[in-house]
């Protein structure tokens, strides 16, 4: 799910297509990133982020809500409120590990013992090869 962020005053863009484009950095989703959870191509992303482009209205709810930011912060009529520090790691795996925040108890106990499961797989076979060498 998106996060919310502020831009410093040196990085506050006019352009909507620039202004999708730091957004998107800046909540560290790549072109394709966003397109597959948005459902179009990243061709179409690109295309977003150019200059005198602007996506269709039915789009800019997703966009909004993956970025985390409003649909009037998108337009550039208000500022974001919270500062996005982008995260290290893998954004995609972030975004799985919230949505299964969400499942109910007994799916979520079963995702986690499946992640354990590989976990505890992965220990020992460094173990093992610790052993060996």
């Amino acid at each position: 799910m998106g996060k919310r962020m502020d831009l410093a005053p040196e990085q506050v863009v006019t352009g909507f297509g620039e202004r999708l484009a730091t957004l998107r950095k800046a909540a560290g989703f790549t072109q394709t990133e966003l397109a597959n959870e948005l459902g179009i191509s990243q061709r179409m992303v690109a295309y977003y982020e150019q200059p005198d482009v602007t996506p269709p209205a039915h789009l800019l709810p997703g966009i909004a809500q993956m970025l985390g930011v409003s649909i009037d912060t998108l337009y550039g009529h208000q500022v974001p409120k919270r500062k996005l520090a982008k995260q290290e790691g893998d954004s995609r795996l972030r975004r799985r590990l919230l949505a299964i925040e969400k499942l109910g108890a007994t799916e979520k106990r079963q995702v986690l013992q499946l992640i354990d499961a590989y976990i505890e797989r992965g220990q020992l076979r460094s173990k093992v090869q610790g052993r060996s060498a």
